[in-house]
């Protein structure tokens, strides 16, 4: 029943030169075996903090070590270092710019980098540099890949105009099933050119053994809380949308049901909204629960912090393109409560999608937080035993469905029959 479920989120790829199979089939690796010493070239904006900028840099190290040369445009950045210590090569490029003179001249400057590399495939991520890509990749009859990573604003003829370099590659990536969707729904022309990649996560860092007391202990330190503290954890910046209000009023009425030691952690830097701020601490001393809800700012040790975690809730008020927080939960083992709203569901196994025994967390429709508070009881009453058996659960389903390898297999795939493709017409 959980292989059912997981896989209408991960269709089989609708590739003219055949489906892509999981990370370890047979066609997938036969195709990445045909990367060896080709140039592919990614390109975007800078190289700083980001889902886009760390796919890039796993991507890059993927290719290297498959025997591929692997080239990332961009402007700079503080992770050039790093991309280069994992076998990527930068090539800089003016790659941010939005001017559309600058852009128009940027497609006959990335043509000359694709010639001169001999580059054999583009993959765009961002959509300014994408126009400049698609521009370039038509010049040179490059075959070009786009990856949508979230949902673009915007709903004007122009807006839509604009958003829709993404879904103009040969092969168009889309990181949950949730974005897949909106493609169809606004570039309905790339059906058959959409693959769904879920994002991956290195799980090295996100396993239970990993993690020591000490760190554990630290950072309950800093957090104030006692010994037998059980934690109802939300960690996001601290922006209206991520749900922090409705975890508060859920608060208020487990605690007005007789719940005891029990802290509730909004763990997220504010960056900047401090008037939202504010208004949350106001809301918890209208609501009594000045000694029950802490706000911390940012965590630096996310693996420590879910595994100290009684429960982990994303309660999103608006869709998320994917539910990164989930995945590291269950990979940490912790009962994960989250909004059926975009991409997280995605990632959380729940009844009526599966069974009971399959569940691996609790879906509750956003802003109710009523449901959340239903869901975050059952989840806080589990018996060790039933707790034990989920977290397995929760553990394997990730490890299966959304780690580091699969992604990176399954884009190098895409990668190898795009090239194929193209050589084949």
């Amino acid at each position: 029943m959980e292989e059912a479920y997981a896989a209408q989120f991960i269709p089989a790829s609708k590739m003219r030169g055949g489906p892509v199979t999981g990370p370890d089939g047979a066609r997938l690796s036969s195709l990445t075996a045909s990367l060896v010493g080709r140039t592919v070239l990614q390109i975007i904006p800078r190289l700083d903090a980001g889902g886009a900028e760390r796919t890039t840099i796993d991507i890059a190290a993927a290719l290297a070590e498959a025997g591929a040369r692997p080239l990332v445009a961009t402007e700079g950045g503080r992770l050039i270092s790093e991309l280069q210590a994992n076998g990527g090569v930068w090539a800089p490029f003016p790659a941010k710019t939005k001017n559309p003179l600058a852009m128009a001249l940027n497609v006959y400057r990335l043509a000359r980098l694709i010639r001169e590399e001999k580059v054999d495939l583009v993959h765009a991520r961002s959509r300014a540099p994408a126009w400049v890509a698609l521009g370039a990749a038509r010049l040179t009859g490059t075959p070009f890949v786009t990856t949508y990573h979230g949902s673009y604003a915007g709903q004007s003829v122009l807006k839509v105009l604009y958003n829709s370099v993404m879904a103009r590659g040969d092969a168009v990536i889309a990181n949950s099933q949730f974005t897949a969707d909106r493609i169809l729904r606004m570039h309905p022309f790339a059906a058959d050119r959409i693959h769904v990649i879920h994002r991956g996560t290195d799980f090295r860092a996100f396993m239970p053994e990993q993690v020591d007391a000490e760190r554990v202990a630290r950072l309950r330190q800093s957090w104030g809380l006692a010994p037998d503290d059980r934690i109802v954890l939300l960690a996001a910046r601290l922006t209206s949308w991520k749900g922090q209000r409705v975890l508060i009023e859920a608060a208020k009425l487990l605690m007005a049901q007789g719940l005891t030691d029990t802290k509730f952690v909004l763990a997220g830097d504010d960056q900047g909204r401090d008037s939202y701020v504010r208004d949350l601490r106001a809301q918890i001393a209208a609501a009594g629960l000045n000694d029950v809800v802490r706000l911390p700012g940012h965590c630096t040790d996310m693996p420590a912090a879910y595994l100290t975690s009684a429960v982990v809730t994303v309660p999103s008020t608006e869709p998320e393109a994917f539910g990164r927080a989930a995945v590291e939960a269950q990979a940490m083992g912790a009962p994960v409560v989250v909004s059926e709203l975009g991409a997280v569901p995605e990632t959380v196994l729940a009844p009526p999608h599966v069974d009971p025994q399959a569940r691996t967390g609790w879906h509750v429709p956003p802003g109710d937080a009523k449901a959340l508070a239903d869901a975050l009881a059952h989840a806080l009453a589990l018996g060790e035993t039933a707790r034990d058996s989920l977290a397995r659960r929760a553990r394997a389903h990730v490890q299966s469905h959304f780690s580091l390898d699969r992604m990176c297999g399954q884009t190098l795939a895409v990668y190898a029959a795009t090239i194929e493709d193209r050589l084949g017409r």
